[in-house]
C-alpha cells in the first residue's frame, strides 16, 4: 500500500463535536490528530495503559500492538481500538471518551451563500447553501449544524438533508409561527443572502451497516434520513434497509418522489409512510407505530435510526419495548421547532 495516500478519520468527541483529520496508512490515528492539533486522551502511548481506548464504529485498520490490560481481546472484537497503536485501512469514525473542549479543539465556523429557498409545500421549506470553503467542512450523514438566523442575534439547529459528496449542502425546515427562521426564509430570504453555520455536531449519523436497518422519521426529521439514504445511493448496503415516514397531515408529507428515486436505486431500500389526520388521503392513517411490528425489527437483528419530535420518539421506543424485541442498536435524535431555544437532544444506546 501507497504511504502517499491518506484516510480521512473522523473524531466523535463526547459533546457532539466532530473533527475530521487526514491519516496516512503508516501513521497512528493519535499521531495524525496530534498533527492537525487536536489532542485526543493519551498517555503511554505505547499500549500499555488504554488511556485512549476508543470506539471504532465504521471502517477496518491495524490495531497494532499492545497489552491485555489496555484493550482486552473481547473489546478488540467489540470495536474498541487504542489510536496510539492503530493504523487505518480505509476510512474510519471513532468515538472518543473526552469532549472536544478537554482536546483542545471546537467546532468550526463556515461561510455561505443561499443558492435556493424552495416552498416544498404550505408547513415546510427548504434551503440550499454554497459554501465559500467546501472542503472545510466535511459531516457524516445524519448530523447537523447550528445556522445563524440572517438579521437576528438567534442560531437554529438543522440536520442536512443532502449527502456528505454534495457541492452544495442542503436542509429542510418545518415552518412555524413566530419562528426565527420560518419568518426569514417565508418572508425575506433571498437567493444571495450570506450565512454562516457552526459544525458539524451530534451522535446520530450513519453507522457501517452490519445488518439490517430500520429508519423512522416524524416530519422534517426526514432530513437527516435522506442525507443517509444518499450516501447508500453511492455505497449500497449489503442488508435491507426500510423506512418509515410520518406526518401529522397530508400537507406535511414531502419528498415522495426523492424516496421513489431511492428505492430505484438504492438495493433493498423500500418504504412505506403514514398520516395522522384521520381526513388524510394516505392508504395508511395513524402513526408510524402501527407499521412496525417484530418482523419490521428483524426479530431484533436490526440497527435502528430515529428522528422526530419528542412524542414520536418516545411512542417509538415505548413501541419496541412492548414487542418484546430489542434492536441490535438503537440511535436517535428527538427535537422540538424552537422559537428562542435550540431543545434538540440526541442520543443512542446500543445492545
Amino acid at each position: 500500500m501507497s504511504t502517499s495516500m491518506s484516510f480521512q478519520v473522523a473524531l466523535s468527541f463526547e459533546d457532539g463535536i466532530t473533527r475530521f483529520i487526514e491519516c496516512r496508512p503508516d501513521e497512528t490515528v493519535a499521531e495524525a490528530s496530534y498533527k492537525a492539533r487536536i489532542n485526543i486522551p493519551l498517555d503511554c502511548r505505547d499500549g500499555a495503559c488504554g488511556t485512549c481506548k476508543s470506539l471504532c464504529e465504521s471502517g477496518s485498520y491495524d490495531g497494532g500492538d499492545y497489552i491485555d490490560e489496555a484493550l482486552s481481546d473481547d473489546e478488540a472484537a467489540s470495536g474498541y481500538c487504542l489510536p496510539c497503536q492503530m493504523t487505518p485501512h480505509s476510512n474510519l469514525v471513532l468515538r472518543i471518551p473526552s469532549s472536544s473542549a478537554a482536546a483542545k479543539t471546537g467546532a468550526a465556523t463556515h461561510s455561505a451563500t443561499v443558492t435556493a429557498i424552495e416552498h416544498h409545500s404550505a408547513t415546510t421549506v427548504g434551503f440550499t447553501l454554497d459554501l465559500d470553503e467546501r472542503a472545510a467542512l466535511d459531516f457524516l450523514p445524519g448530523q447537523y449544524v447550528n445556522i445563524a438566523v440572517p438579521g437576528t442575534d438567534q442560531s437554529r439547529s438543522y440536520s442536512f438533508s443532502s449527502g456528505p459528496g454534495r457541492r452544495q449542502v442542503s436542509f429542510l425546515v418545518r415552518i412555524v409561527p413566530g419562528g426565527a427562521m420560518s419568518a426569514y426564509l417565508t418572508e425575506r430570504g433571498r437567493v444571495g443572502d450570506r450565512m454562516a453555520l457552526t459544525g458539524p455536531m451530534g451522535s446520530f449519523y450513519l453507522r457501517e451497516l452490519a445488518r439490517p436497518a430500520l429508519l423512522l422519521a416524524g416530519g422534517t426529521g426526514l432530513a437527516p434520513l435522506l442525507s443517509m439514504l444518499e450516501r447508500m445511493s453511492t455505497e449500497p448496503p449489503a442488508h435491507p434497509v426500510h423506512l418509515l415516514y410520518g406526518v401529522t397531515t397530508d400537507q406535511d408529507l414531502v419528498h415522495l418522489d426523492t424516496l421513489e428515486d431511492y428505492a430505484k436505486v438504492v438495493p433493498g431500500f423500500t418504504f412505506d409512510h403514514c398520516v395522522a389526520d384521520p381526513a388524510s388521503t394516505a392508504r395508511n392513517k395513524g402513526f408510524v407505530t402501527g407499521l412496525m411490528d417484530t418482523g419490521t425489527l428483524h426479530h431484533g437483528d436490526a440497527d435502528v435510526y430515529l428522528c422526530g419530535p419528542p412524542a414520536m420518539v418516545e411512542a417509538v421506543r415505548g413501541h419496541i419495548t412492548s414487542l418484546g424485541v430489542r434492536p441490535a442498536s438503537f440511535h436517535y435524535e428527538k427535537f422540538t421547532p424552537a422559537v428562542a431555544s435550540d431543545p434538540r437532544d440526541t442520543a443512542e444506546a446500543a445492545a
